[in-house]
């Protein structure tokens, strides 16, 4: 691996269903070097959502090799569709995580209170989701 921070080769997903096999992605090849950008695009249905989430360990690989060059990498992604609990604050949700685990802290809040406010939000803080705007959920998932 040369300086590169992530290496995919010959990556491919299949998926079965009723009929049969989908090919959802095939053969896949891709280096990233550190401190560079990358963006995926492409039609509907090509296959972007399935390599993320492969990426994120959200879903499993049919054949090829990931290789990231450090341990303990962590992908993530911003979903379609945002999957914020329509019964909860928007605090909350942004806390459930932390909530989850039994690792929230004063600090944790207070950071979380910060990126409301960096991202605009902060007013919204105690409101539902049915209340904000579609890219205004998208910055709270």
């Amino acid at each position: 691996m040369k300086n590169n921070i992530l290496e995919i080769t010959h990556l491919s997903k299949n998926y079965q269903d009723k009929t049969g096999e989908i090919e959802a992605i095939r053969d896949v090849n891709l280096e990233v070097s550190e401190g560079k950008f990358i963006v995926i695009v492409g039609p509907s249905g090509c296959g972007k959502s399935t390599l993320l989430s492969i990426l994120a360990n959200l879903d499993n690989k049919s054949s090829g090799k990931i290789s990231f060059s450090k341990d303990n990498i962590k992908v993530g992604y911003m979903l379609q569709k945002d999957s914020l609990f329509p019964w909860l604050s928007i605090l909350d949700n942004c806390l459930l995580g932390l909530k989850l685990k039994g690792k929230i802290k004063k600090d944790d809040k207070e950071y979380v209170l910060k990126l409301l406010d960096t991202y605009g939000l902060s007013e919204f803080k105690d409101k539902f989701p049915n209340s904000l705007s579609g890219g205004m959920r998208q910055r709270v998932g």
